[in-house]
């Protein structure tokens, strides 16, 4: 896949982040900075959780709360980057989720979580991994997963590896939107070597953009628009309403127009 433009000056006229703030997960971190440097996602705050909890419940629990409360002295609209199926499971109370424990910190906010299932996922979609894969059995990964692995296979020794990674026969493939792997690889070849030895598969890069995770994004903003359009709709008087409502509803209405065509200023570029 071509490799969007690195044109450092603000990619988007119409669309801005700037009145939310943002709760990721830390794996995320190279792709989330390298938006805000390109000048995409000009979020008044982002604010990382401690990378690969996912298989640390607790911390992440604790953490999450912790970070989105953080979040709120900087925007009263917040934006939460992680996944919802793999990133939280909960197998001593099933019924909390990561979705009931961001509803749970919602008063006085708007938050809202970015809708993919894991980290991957914000990045390539099920149809573009599988084509990704050729059907073949693959352990995916991102610059953050390198980067931090130590947080990430926090507890994992040399056999649980074996157990793990080499019925994998794709191997592992990483997901670079960021042009990691040439300089990572250039500066630590033998981070590389030592990581791939330890999972016992061959690491390979696969070229790719950051539109998936850009459009991911963006929805965030449409959704919100749209439940405040609705909630400002639904309290106007039937008759005589007041200019200064009249006057937010065009004005979101606007601001609406504009997320859903950066949407597809991204899909075309």
């Amino acid at each position: 896949m071509e490799r969007e433009s690195t044109n450092k000056k603000k990619i988007t006229e119409g669309l801005s982040f700037r009145d939310y703030a943002i709760v990721s997960c830390g794996t995320l971190a190279p792709e989330l900075n390298y938006l805000r440097k390109q000048g995409f996602l000009d979020v008044r705050r982002i604010i990382y959780t401690t990378p690969g909890r996912h298989e640390v419940l607790k911390e992440l629990e604790s953490q999450l709360i912790e970070k989105i409360n953080l979040a709120k002295q900087h925007s009263k609209k917040i934006i939460v980057v992680y996944g919802g199926k793999f990133c939280y499971i909960n197998v001593d109370d099933p019924y909390v989720t990561m979705d009931t424990m961001i509803r749970e910190q919602e008063a006085g906010s708007t938050i809202s979580r970015i809708n993919a299932t894991h980290c991957m996922d914000m990045l390539a979609s099920e149809s573009q991994r599988d084509k990704i894969s050729e059907g073949r059995k693959t352990w995916w990964l991102t610059p953050g997963w390198i980067v931090y692995r130590d947080c990430v296979f926090q507890d994992w020794d040399k056999g649980k590896a074996n157990e793990n990674f080499p019925k994998h026969d794709g191997g592992a493939v990483l997901l670079d939107g960021i042009d990691f792997w040439e300089r990572y690889s250039e500066e630590h070849p033998e981070k590389i070597l030592e990581f791939s030895d330890w999972m016992g598969i061959e690491i390979r890069p696969h070229k790719i953009t950051l539109d998936r995770l850009k459009n991911l994004l963006i929805d965030c903003i449409v959704s919100n628009l749209e439940k405040e359009i609705a909630e400002l709709e639904n309290s106007l008087p039937a008759h005589s309403a007041k200019p200064s409502m009249v006057q937010r509803l065009e004005q979101l209405e606007e601001e609406l127009e504009k997320a859903k065509n950066e949407t597809g200023k991204v899909n075309s570029s």
